[in-house]
């Protein structure tokens, strides 16, 4: 007689049948329930795992107290393990073939609100981000921070575009989800760990893992964890990527899950943005040619929308009446192809206070300047 509850047992499932998910979920379906799997002989067990009937072993009181044990050291730290039949396990990875048994998570609100309230979105790329796809990175998801639906921002909590993903994200107060390579107590790289706190503590965040307690980020794991980025999300971004980067795997994925792909161009001569002109030329990923036309893309309501109902209003909105961005911008919209210096004159601002301002707004996707330094409203 087994005496564990569901959760438990398909916890066990997950650790013996973590690399083979679709295995374990048979097992769950042929014996009615996880704790029926554990009421199985290891004969029976055998015969129905086939060419896998060198895991049936594995499948014991050993795993199940394993990990009871460590779902109460989970949930005594604020995480819980979701199984995939519980109501809270995300519905967008219901939908791939090789979802896992169960994913733990860290929340700082209900499961629900992080993924079933508003669109997720992977914006993932090369560890080793240039100053081109850092600055891209935070354009792109900035410009999905102004938008009628704003996203979550999924990504693998790794160093380089991951990392300023997930600070954007946050920064522009969107939710942000970072998947982890290793087990629910082990935030990797270490340098990451004020970033993880910072995302758990937020309503809309989690750090979320498919991989059982003690795992460390070895490279194969990397693999797994790039399924779940790929799974969680109707849409995959891909900032910067060598030519056998880890983030085109997340790509395939998406591509074999039917998610929207896209990818931001770079030069040809730069490695970075090799995988990414890849992407583009095999017409696997759609071009990112323009931040307000992937949002429309993306079916978020993009910024040119909101713009156009009344700017003023939104400019008030979104910086503060009277604030110098909605001051300047005001009188960029009233005046069009007006420089720097007369903005300063007729707004009264400083020509620090000026140059902020126009930044703000140009990297907001709301103004274009050239090169004598006038400005407009982006058309």
């Amino acid at each position: 007689m087994i005496d564990f509850d569901e959760n438990v047992c398909l916890c066990a499932l997950n650790r013996v049948f973590g690399n083979w998910p679709m295995e374990g979920r048979g097992l769950v379906e042929r014996f009615g329930s996880a704790s029926a799997v554990f009421g199985a002989t290891e004969a029976e067990l055998r015969e129905a795992l086939g060419s896998r009937e060198e895991l049936a072993p594995a499948i014991g009181l050993k795993v199940l107290e394993e990990s009871a044990a460590e779902l109460r050291r989970l949930e005594g730290k604020g995480g819980r393990f979701l199984g995939y039949l519980d109501e809270d396990y995300p519905s967008l990875l219901l939908e791939c073939p090789d979802y896992p048994l169960g994913i733990y998570i860290k929340c700082g609100g209900p499961p629900a609100g992080i993924f079933e309230m508003r669109p997720c979105v992977a914006v993932v790329g090369t560890r080793d981000i240039s100053a081109y796809g850092r600055e891209w990175c935070v354009r792109l998801v900035r410009a999905m921070a102004n938008t009628k639906t704003p996203p979550v921002i999924v990504s693998g909590l790794a160093l380089g575009t991951d990392g300023v993903a997930h600070a954007t994200a946050l920064e522009c107060g969107l939710g942000t989800v970072g998947v982890m390579a290793t087990g629910p107590e082990k935030v990797y790289p270490y340098s990451h760990k004020a970033l993880a706190d910072r995302i758990v503590a937020d309503p809309r965040g989690a750090l979320v893992t498919d991989y059982p307690s003690g795992t460390s980020p070895v490279a194969l794991n990397f693999i797994r964890r790039n399924r779940i980025i790929a799974g969680l999300c109707r849409a995959t971004i891909v900032i910067e990527s060598k030519r056998k980067g880890g983030s085109l795997l997340t790509a395939r994925y998406a591509t074999d899950y039917n998610r929207d792909l896209f990818a931001l161009p770079g030069r040809i001569d730069d490695p970075r943005s090799a995988g990414c002109n890849s992407l583009i030329a095999s017409g696997m990923a759609s071009i990112i040619a323009d931040p307000d036309e992937l949002v429309d893309k993306l079916g978020l309501g993009g910024i040119k929308a909101m713009k156009r109902q009344n700017l003023g209003s939104f400019l008030a909105s979104k910086y503060g009446s009277g604030s110098a961005p909605a001051v300047i911008g005001m009188l960029i919209k009233q005046n069009r192809g007006i420089d720097y210096e007369t903005l300063a004159a007729m707004s009264g601002l400083s020509w620090s206070e000026v140059t902020s301002a126009t930044a703000t707004l140009e990297t907001d996707g709301i103004i274009i300047t050239d090169f004598l330094q006038r400005c407009s409203i982006k058309p």
